[in-house]
């Protein structure tokens, strides 16, 4: 089912990951017509990019 129509649909596309610290995390997903409106996931690289991990050392 879409995230943001509510429609069910036979080709979902992934939108958005939730992730918990307490446990497993889940999925969102939208329908093709819906999906573009959501901004694009960011990958790991994406994510190391960023710098967070420069700063980590600095808080300590």
């Amino acid at each position: 089912m879409c995230v943001r129509c509510h429609r069910v649909t036979t080709t979902p596309v992934l939108v958005s990951e939730v992730h918990s610290g307490s446990g497993p995390g889940f999925n969102v997903y939208g329908c093709t017509d819906c999906a573009p409106s959501f901004p694009k996931l960011p990958t790991a690289l994406d994510l190391l990019a960023t710098g967070w991990h420069d700063c980590a050392d600095d808080d300590l």
